[in-house]
């Protein structure tokens, strides 16, 4: 199941590496994992210097720049208020980014592509855990239906360039994930960094109690960030798919024991009040990953060791995190063009 690597789509350390969506959550875990292992070409671009939603500047680029890797890390993502309020634009800017990139990288003749997507693709009553041939088997969730078709249209691109054009595009979809670079905006961000900044604060206030949203029961499932650009790498290096590949733990627990081990990390002292009045939202939602497990791509980082240095980076940066979403990419936070 494990296609062998040729040697022209083995990344060297001086091969050109395009990283969109480097300022966010994902993009800056592969960044990162991208100079730990000694690249040193690595092209990026802010949402400023260019749009990708326009589609002669990113062919300009990619006729300059003449990247020979891309990383598709880059969409427009929000929480449920937004993608629920503002579903033209979750859908157009998303369909606009994924259509210029990966048509740009096919047209300029790039090596391997790796587009990045997120497991709200697959059906809302998709048996569980999620399968990746649960895809386009029923109705998807609604409150998020506009960013996941894009998302999956982003998928059958790759898929029908790689069929029509033998382009080695392929598609990994991240579980929810968390760590350095989140957005722990409480207006925003999603539960565990929101839980982080909560209990830091209320331990920082001395409050005797920290409020969490619904009972506490729903299952859900947390990859940190440098889990996913790990498994990115081994992707890119490794195979050669059509379809979806889901990436994530195949663990899960409650938003209890959840929240439990983030006040044990943060040594918040207080009670946690569980607010059952409030949506718990779905029951439980995880991945199927036999088949990244079969590939021989395995996450290493636990919860625990995961949360601390997160609580550890959120401690030092949150002077600069506080407000606006960082830019972010697939299932990761914030608002991102680039």
């Amino acid at each position: 199941m494990q296609p062998a690597a040729t040697q022209a789509n083995v990344m060297r350390p001086g091969d050109r590496i395009y990283v969109a969506g480097h300022g966010g959550l994902v993009g800056g875990a592969l960044v990162r994992a991208l100079k730990a292992e000694g690249h040193t070409n690595i092209i990026t671009r802010t949402s400023r210097e260019l749009d990708l939603r326009d589609q002669a500047a990113v062919r300009a680029f990619f006729e300059q720049e003449r990247p020979q890797y891309v990383f598709l890390a880059a969409a427009k993502v929000g929480g449920i208020h937004a993608n629920s309020t503002r579903p033209a634009e979750f859908l157009y800017d998303n369909l606009m980014i994924a259509a210029n990139v990966i048509h740009a990288a096919h047209v300029t003749g790039v090596t391997k592509l790796l587009n990045l997507g997120s497991t709200c693709i697959y059906p809302r009553d998709a048996a569980q855990p999620l399968r990746e041939d649960a895809l386009l088997t029923g109705p998807l969730e609604d409150t998020n239906r506009a960013y996941a078709v894009a998302k999956i249209a982003a998928i059958e691109l790759c898929d029908q360039y790689r069929a029509q054009y033998g382009s080695d595009f392929i598609s990994a979809m991240p579980t929810n994930l968390y760590g350095p670079g989140d957005n722990f905006d409480l207006m925003g961000s999603h539960v565990l960094p929101a839980l982080i900044r909560k209990m830091v604060d209320a331990r920082e206030s001395h409050s005797p109690t920290v409020s969490i949203w619904g009972s506490g029961t729903p299952l859900r499932e947390f990859l940190h960030v440098d889990d996913l650009a790990d498994a990115c790498l081994f992707l890119m290096r490794h195979v050669s798919e059509p379809g979806p590949i889901n990436v994530g733990t195949g663990q899960d627990l409650s938003i209890r024991e959840v929240a439990e081990q983030i006040r044990a990390v943060v040594g918040y002292p207080g009670e946690l009040a569980f607010d059952a009045s409030k949506p718990d939202g779905t029951p439980r939602k995880i991945t199927d990953v036999s088949r990244i497990h079969a590939m021989g791509w395995h996450h290493r980082i636990s919860l625990e060791d995961g949360l601390r240095s997160t609580v550890e980076w959120y401690l030092a940066h949150r002077g600069q995190v506080r407000g606006e979403a960082l830019v972010g990419a697939g299932s990761g936070t914030g608002t991102a063009l680039a």
